[in-house]
This record gives C-alpha cells, structure tokens and sequence, in this order.
C-alpha cells in the first residue's frame, strides 16, 4: 500500500512539472485561499502561526525532493504535527501533496 502511495506522489508531482509554473501557483495559491489556510498563514499571520513566506524560507531545503515533500505532505495531513489542526486535517492527501510542494517552491 505504501508502494502505491509513493508511485501516486512521484506521478503526481511529475505531473505538476508539466504544468505552467505561474499557472500552477495561481492554482495551488486558490486552493489555500479556498481551503482559509490564509487566515492563519496570510500576512499577517494568526498569532504564533508562520506566514506562508516563512514557511516558504524553511521548507526551501526540500525543493525538488520528492521523498521529502511527500514525507512533509503526510505529517501535515495525517500526524497531527502541530496538535491537531482541524483544517490541516481536513486536506485530502492530494491537496497536501500540493501545498506542500507550492510552499517548498516559494509560495507566490
């Protein structure tokens, strides 16, 4: 099972190199938007929460690993990484795949 999640992230991000850079961003960039991940990561952020430009600096080191997003997208998702998040939790693994990745790329 864990095989088939790793060919479905490799797909998808091969995938995304495909498309268009910024039309890929304006998309992804809606998707935040839609999901309100700009209420607490826009600027400013909510309380302790790091900007989008943050975490944009931070995850830079990953950019291009596709183990590393991926690795990235499912603690997001799934592990509760920052105790619990309802909306973090409400991602569908595709959709963290690809905050994750747009985050890693610079987030604009």
């Amino acid at each position: 099972m864990k095989h088939a999640a790793g060919l479905r992230t490799t797909f998808l991000l091969s995938m995304l190199m495909c498309i268009p850079m910024s039309s890929w961003a304006q998309n992804v960039s809606s998707l935040a938007l839609d999901k309100g991940c700009y209420n607490c990561h826009g600027n400013p952020p909510r309380k302790n929460t790091p900007s989008f430009d943050q975490l944009a600096e931070t995850l830079a080191k990953y950019r291009g690993q596709t183990k590393g997003i991926a690795d990235l997208a499912e603690k997001l998702h799934k592990e509760h990484v920052f105790g619990g998040i309802k909306a973090h939790e409400q991602l569908s693994p595709e959709q963290a795949l690809l905050l994750v990745t747009w985050i890693t790329e610079g987030a604009k």
